[in-house]
């Protein structure tokens, strides 16, 4: 079996940011959704986002839940296939209620990073690198 990664989210409003999610290309998988989590489905077999309200959360740490738009815990990052598809999943985040570029866009060339807050204020990075660009034996520059 592939490794696969879960990414679990504190949310406050359950509903709300099932339907943000979705609208930015998520799939919801009902046999982990219930009234107290949702199973986001990123990218079939390797990527997925448990949405976790502060309840369930909490049977999982005792550690207080920091307000994402305040305090900044993690930076998500996914890869995008063009520079277009970038701007085109932060405008898909913006039209679901999601905010554009909490943090700064990056422009290095070869590579284009932007990002948006989900309706909790965490923060996804989208990027696009093209690795032919990259001169051998140089490290890339990047939050991700």
């Amino acid at each position: 079996m592939p490794q696969m990664i879960f990414v679990n989210l504190p949310v406050t409003d359950l509903d709300k940011s099932k339907a943000f999610y979705e609208a930015i290309g998520a799939a919801n998988n009902p046999a982990f959704t219930d009234e107290t989590a949702a199973c986001m489905v990123v990218e079939e077999g390797s990527i997925h986002v448990m949405l976790l309200t502060h309840a369930k959360w909490a049977d999982f740490t005792t550690k207080t839940i920091p307000d994402a738009r305040t305090h900044a815990q993690v930076l998500l990052c996914l890869s995008a296939d063009s520079r277009d598809a970038v701007d085109g999943q932060v405008d898909k985040a913006v039209k679901a209620g999601g905010k554009a570029d909490p943090t700064p866009t990056q422009d290095f060339g070869f590579m284009y990073g932007r990002s948006y807050e989900d309706p909790d204020g965490h923060i996804w990075e989208v990027m696009w690198m093209d690795p032919t660009a990259i001169p051998a034996g140089e490290p890339a520059e990047a939050s991700a």
